[in-house]
């Protein structure tokens, strides 16, 4: 038998099928028994890599059991796994040969495994969820307020407005008293705010879904983030490079981090300035800055030392 062994799980409402590869295939119930058991029969193997999709939440209790039994496990891309089943030829689609799939690309590919995550940070992460998705419901509904006649469907209209309203305060309370109840979370809370452009909601973003801040060199937090840009090259042509896949709601905050810096004053400033100036399109230089916040982020939590000008201006000058 080979010393690494690679497993792929496909993760649905009702079930997990499993495959370890070149061993075995299995099927349990998407219940905590029938985790427990993946658990147990994992723990049979000198297991090298766990790979999952990211499923909108469903492959969370599995990640969670298999990171306590400490059994690495690495949650990816949908799209990512879609492609290498083309790309290998798995052209057929099932649960079954989904898990043979993500086992062959765990053994292929071996991405990082998902660090273990406490239950303050998912609740947190559950509590910034929640924020945005009542934030994307007011949205839709201040549009239909602009748009309607009726006097009493605008009054409807408003009273959910004044609801949502209401519980965006209350998700912004908790999301204090969860930083307010840690004191790492405080400490890391203080820092990353004293970069220019990290408010309160991108600081929170940062704790819940980026753990690896001041422990992971630069170039990995970018590529975590989906910031680190892509090649598009052919022979002699040379293609705009594109940044895609990473933690898209990371990424999302940074961006707009990156929008306030750029109409402000310092380093950060003149660098997205520096690049406007050097011709790079408006997009370029945004995730340039974006990426470029993320650096000093990760230089003010790794130091310890609140953002200041002299002492982490350098961090601008890195490539």
């Amino acid at each position: 038998m080979d010393v690494e062994c690679f497993v792929g799980i496909d993760v649905s409402k009702a079930r997990l099928d499993g495959c370890v590869r070149r061993r075995q295939s299995f099927q349990q119930d998407n219940t905590a028994a029938g985790i427990d058991r993946v658990a147990a029969l994992l723990g049979n193997y000198p297991v090298t890599l766990v790979v999952v999709e990211a499923t909108g939440g469903l492959e969370v209790p599995l990640v969670r059991a298999l990171q306590k039994a400490r059994i690495p496990v690495a949650v990816v891309n949908p799209r990512q796994t879609r492609d290498f089943a083309k790309a290998t030829g798995a052209l057929a689609k099932t649960d079954a040969i989904d898990a043979e799939v993500l086992a062959h690309f765990a053994e292929a590919l071996r991405p990082e495994p998902r660090q273990l995550t406490n239950d303050q940070t998912l609740l947190l992460d559950a509590v910034l969820t929640r924020r945005r998705q009542l934030i994307d419901m007011r949205t839709m509904e201040q549009n239909r307020l602009s748009s309607c006649a009726d006097a009493k469907v605008r009054r409807d209209i408003q009273a959910h407005l004044d609801w949502l309203n209401q519980h965006i305060d209350d998700a912004d309370q908790a999301m204090c008293d969860a930083v307010r109840d840690n004191p790492a979370w405080q400490a890391q809370d203080r820092l990353q705010q004293s970069v220019p452009g990290i408010g309160k909601v991108v600081s929170r973003t940062l704790l819940a879904s980026f753990p690896e801040l001041g422990q992971a060199s630069s170039k990995k937090l970018a590529a975590l983030a989906g910031l680190a840009p892509f090649a598009h090259d052919s022979g002699k042509h040379r293609g705009k490079r594109h940044i895609f896949g990473g933690r898209g709601e990371v990424r999302a905050k940074l961006f707009m981090a990156a929008m306030s810096v750029s109409r402000s004053e310092g380093p950060l400033a003149e660098f997205y300035q520096r690049l406007r100036a050097a011709g790079k399109e408006f997009k370029v230089a945004i995730v340039a800055l974006a990426r470029k916040l993320l650096t000093v982020v990760n230089a003010v939590v790794r130091s310890g030392i609140p953002y200041q000008t002299a002492y982490h201006s350098a961090q601008l000058c890195e490539a």
